[in-house]
């Protein structure tokens, strides 16, 4: 199974975040430490607050704090909202052609396969794959 660059980066931010639940993390800050463009950013947290994963603030003081706590985020929860309307082949797509249905037996492995991934993913939560806090150069 391969994610989209979007879930990649939007696992990244959230692993970061969860190194410390309560704080405000900018776009910008998490955009420097992961060398990911300000504005894909932007659009992956619009799309995890509307799924209820973050809350963000603008203003001084503002960005995005996780809006639960770290260890109620289940990553199958996450890769499903960020990968929404992704299909993993062309045939799961809606309205998606197939040139061999009716005598295709690989859809349902596939299905199956699917399935799989995102079970295993529900049994993890932010929690386990929090990042350890960066270190900072000594001044």
């Amino acid at each position: 199974m391969r994610l989209t660059s979007f879930t990649d980066f939007g696992l990244r931010a959230l692993m970061r975040m969860a190194s410390a639940p309560q704080r405000a993390f900018s776009t910008a800050e998490l955009a420097d430490e992961f060398a990911v463009s300000r504005n894909h950013l932007i659009k992956i947290m619009q799309k995890l607050a509307s799924g209820g994963v973050v809350v963000t603030r603008r203003g001084t003081g503002g960005g995005a704090v996780l809006a639960r706590p770290p260890d109620e985020l289940r990553l199958g929860d996450i890769v499903r909202l960020l990968e929404h309307g992704q299909a993993l082949v062309e045939c799961f797509a809606p309205g998606g052609r197939c040139t061999i249905a009716g005598c295709c037996r690989l859809k349902g492995r596939l299905r199956a396969a699917e399935a799989a991934f995102l079970a295993e993913l529900d049994r993890t939560t932010l929690a386990d794959v929090a990042l350890p806090a960066p270190q900072r150069e000594p001044a």
